[in-house]
Formats: structure tokens, sequence, C-alpha cells
């Protein structure tokens, strides 16, 4: 399993909190690409029904808005 920006990013509009059975069905219908899809069947629950609360929660090094040295008063 691997995450790059772009195939994470697809990911920021599902409905979170979620069910990998969820994500992937969201990954699907959004038109994700395959590896977005594969990705999360790689995902490995520790108990049936388990949810993710966020893109965080399964990419720990997703860039947030705080990782970014900008001023958005400036745009």
């Amino acid at each position: 399993m691997y995450w790059t920006l772009e195939l994470a990013s697809k990911l920021e509009d599902a409905p979170w909190p979620a069910t990998k059975d969820e994500l992937i069905d969201f990954a699907i219908r959004s038109g994700a690409p395959m590896e977005v899809v594969e990705n999360l069947q790689e995902l490995v629950e520790e108990e049936p029904g388990m949810q993710w609360d966020t893109i965080e929660d399964i990419w720990p090094d997703y860039p947030t808005k705080d990782d970014f040295f900008f001023n958005e008063d400036e745009y």
C-alpha cells in the first residue's frame, strides 16, 4: 500500500467517519483511480466495522493546511 498526495486527496470529500467498505464505495462512485481502491482494500481493520475519522487516520503523513507556509489573507 502506498499513498501519494494526489491519491489521498481523492478521499478529502469522503463521508467521514467511514468504514473500510464505505470508503471503497465512495472511491468507486467518485471515480477515484484504482490505486485508491486497492490501497483501501489493503487497510487492516482492528475490529469488524472499524471506522476511520479522517484521511490522517489512514495516512498519518497527509499534509494539512498547517504544513504549508503561506498567508491565506494574501489570496
